[in-house]
């Protein structure tokens, strides 16, 4: 006796189509992953939000996409409509700039971090520890500062040096870059012999050395800002201010001292 085998029909693809349709609809199909809240930061915090930055997304089932860039360089961008949800800055005085022109939706800024400005130079130079006032007198030493018009660091740095030396833009060999990771680099490459940078630059490079822990004559403490911005789009708006709640927790404020912030 013949035996008869019988293939199943192929489904019409309207079929197939209505079918994926009500899968998505019943949620058979796979999660779509949630759109990553956008954070701005400084290059500074880097070697702690390596850490940070895992533990939010585990605890909080939200991915973080982060931006290192100088803080400036970010309030012009957010300024210009940037798609950046949460600000952490390397100063305040942007985070008040913000608030002050109506751009954080989180009320007054939220001071997360602290540091000092130090003068630094290679860990591999066999050249003697130098102020900076003596770096300032030295007609060769090449100085390399943060760019004012980039960076909070380089803003800072500028208020702090007119202070102490209000012609020191005449000095002949002062280099600038937008930020503190680009000073570290030039000290390291040889580039340039000594440069102001946070105390938490220092600690977490592992390249330079503190030349000068007092610079300006007494230790000038700094603030790190945050805020919830404007440009931060309403769906994320939850998850932004969690967040910046979340870098506020003492646990949060302990690791950043381990990275070196001050207390």
């Amino acid at each position: 006796m013949a035996h008869h085998t019988t293939f199943p029909r192929l489904l019409s693809p309207s079929l197939v189509a209505a079918i994926a349709g009500l899968a998505a609809v019943l949620g058979i199909c796979a999660p779509v992953r949630a759109e990553p809240l956008t954070v701005g930061a400084p290059p500074s915090l880097r070697p702690a939000l390596i850490e940070i930055l895992p533990m939010f997304e585990r605890e909080y089932d939200a991915p973080v996409q982060i931006v290192y860039t100088p803080s400036k360089t970010l309030v012009r961008e957010i300024e210009n409509g940037a798609s950046i949800d949460v600000l952490l800055t390397g100063g305040v005085d942007e985070i008040e700039y913000l608030h002050k022109k109506g751009l954080t939706l989180n009320g007054k800024p939220r001071i997360y971090a602290r540091t000092s400005l130090v003068l630094v130079m290679s860990t591999n130079s066999s050249a003697a520890l130098l102020s900076l006032d003596d770096a300032l007198q030295s007609r060769t030493t090449r100085i390399v500062l943060g760019d004012p018009h980039t960076s909070s660091l380089g803003e800072i740095s500028a208020r702090a040096l007119a202070k102490i030396n209000p012609t020191y833009k005449t000095h002949a060999n002062i280099l600038y870059a937008p930020h503190s990771e680009d000073i570290i680099q030039l000290i390291r490459t040889g580039k340039a012999d000594v440069g102001l940078v946070y105390r938490v630059d220092t600690i977490n490079s592992g390249q330079v050395r503190i030349s000068d822990g007092t610079p300006i004559g007494s230790q000038v403490p700094i603030q790190f800002g945050q805020a919830v911005v404007s440009t931060c789009r309403p769906a994320l708006r939850p998850v932004a201010e969690r967040f910046s709640d979340f870098l506020m927790t003492p646990r949060i404020q302990k690791l950043l001292v381990k990275y070196g912030f001050d207390p």
